[in-house]
């Protein structure tokens, strides 16, 4: 099968579980937006970006390093069991901690009389970080169809107790948790056979190897994550006026779930995308692949970030009315354009994967969460969710800036820049266009009609030199 194909189908089998799943989920929004004030919807918001946090501390980059030391020469079923064993040894050690000191931890949370909240958090964190490598095993074997199928469950189980809590029993935002918490219980039941099929051995050697390996992953993704998500943890802290900064913290978390189509795309895209990067690495003509694979995800990107600013209107009424802020629009703007070029790096980060210098993916994070943390402490007291929002952006574009460069060094891949420089600065152009001036939605769904056409013709010029050189 041509390698971009290949591609397109695992991620849309990936994408069934996390596409499907999502906006399932993403229904929960108008639930939580409707049954829940801002305050309430905070208290949410700020509990999942800590538990974002731990899941990369708790996975400690182990799923990367199963796919590079799986495809070396090594057993697999060693790989996985050396893994696997690492991780409930770690998240045993997690939950005891957790459950010994949460009282301190709701104390200095604000929670002080919810230490139930910790202790539940801190056995999803576990469960889920345990079932991580089982995933990455699905991942690595191709089974995309039984990934897909656990996922789901996952998401079918965790939104049925939602809907029966919230909707049927008019219980609180603790049920939520709950919900969560049993979902993650069954799909490690599901992941059982996987588990069981191990190997159970622990090779001392590997691991040390895998670890070595792993550790600046680990670095990495917290940088990362604090990039993606410390701004709903200092909103709380930062704003001049505590007395709104619940409510406002609510307001951010909603937005922020509005640029879903494109965290979902860029989400599934990374399922398939690892294995499949890895899996390319030896063959001939594997920069070529990878330089189509980034102009390719760019204009879906690109197309996704139009289609959502031209139907905006349309989109926020999956929010319940106290979230109808006049700042959406500007705020989820500039978090989708923050997700493009999030998406972006993603791409240009095999380098550093191939190359085994994970090492400056971590340097590459941290840089990041320097801006990210500086910014927002800067800005929130300023402009309050608003700079968290300019922040993520200019966060994310430095990275990929700085990443695209030390790529060129380390691993040049011929990306086709100014095709997809071209791209970006069309879809900007638009997106001006309809900010400053006062069309109808549909008017401006023309010009996404137009895009895509242009795109589309230009695709197919390109192709055609390509294939009949002079």
């Amino acid at each position: 099968m041509n390698p971009l194909k290949k591609l397109l189908s695992q991620t849309a089998i990936y994408g069934l579980s996390s596409v499907i799943g999502r906006l399932l989920n993403y229904l929960l929004v108008p639930l939580y937006t409707r049954y829940f004030l801002p305050a309430e919807y905070g208290v949410v918001t700020e509990l999942y970006a800590y538990v974002a946090f731990l899941v990369i501390v708790l996975t400690y980059g182990l799923e990367t390093a199963f796919f590079r030391f799986s495809k070396k020469d090594n057993d697999v079923k060693v790989v996985y069991s050396t893994a696997l064993i690492s991780l409930i040894v770690s998240s045993i050690i997690f939950v005891v901690l957790m459950f010994a000191s949460s009282p301190s931890i709701a104390s200095w949370m604000g929670y002080a009389g919810h230490t139930e909240y910790i202790e539940w958090f801190a056995i999803i964190i576990a469960l889920d970080a345990v079932a991580s490598i089982s995933f990455a095993r699905l991942r690595e074997q191709d089974k995309a169809i039984r990934f897909a199928l656990v996922r789901l469950i996952n998401i079918f189980v965790n939104i049925g107790l939602n809907l029966y809590f919230i909707v049927h029993k008019e219980f609180g935002i603790e049920y939520i948790f709950i919900s969560n918490l049993i979902a993650s219980i069954v799909t490690l039941v599901m992941l059982f056979p996987e588990m069981i099929n191990s190997s159970w051995r622990f090779d001392k050697v590997l691991w040390k190897k895998m670890m070595i390996y792993a550790l600046p992953l680990l670095i990495a993704g917290l940088a990362g994550m604090t990039n993606e998500t410390i701004d709903r943890i200092l909103l709380k802290h930062l704003l001049p006026n505590t007395e709104i900064a619940a409510s406002e913290l609510g307001l951010y978390g909603a937005f922020y779930k509005l640029s879903i189509i494109m965290t979902l795309f860029i989400q599934t895209f990374r399922f398939a995308a690892e294995p499949f990067f890895f899996a390319q690495e030896k063959e001939g003509n594997s920069k070529k692949i990878y330089a189509d694979v980034m102009k390719y995800f760019t204009i879906v990107m690109a197309i996704i970030f139009l289609g959502v600013t031209i139907f905006y209107d349309i989109i926020k009424g999956f929010l319940g009315s106290e979230y109808h802020d006049e700042r959406g629009f500007l705020v989820v703007s500039i978090l989708l354009l923050a997700n493009l070029f999030l998406g972006i790096y993603y791409n240009l980060s095999i380098w550093y994967k191939l190359t085994e210098k994970t090492k400056y993916g971590a340097y590459l994070s941290v840089f990041g969460a320097i801006i990210t943390i500086t910014l927002n402490f800067t800005l929130i007291p300023i402009i309050g969710f608003v700079g968290s929002a300019w922040t993520t952006l200019i966060c994310y574009f430095s990275m990929t800036i700085a990443s695209y460069y030390l790529g060129k060094k380390h691993f040049p891949i011929p990306y086709q820049v100014s095709r997809i420089g071209l791209y970006l600065l069309g879809m900007l152009g638009i997106y001006f266009f309809i900010y400053f001036t006062d069309s109808s939605m549909w008017y401006n769904s023309l010009y996404l009609v137009g895009f895509i056409i242009s795109i589309f013709v230009l695709e197919k010029q390109n192709k055609t030199v390509i294939s009949n050189p002079k």
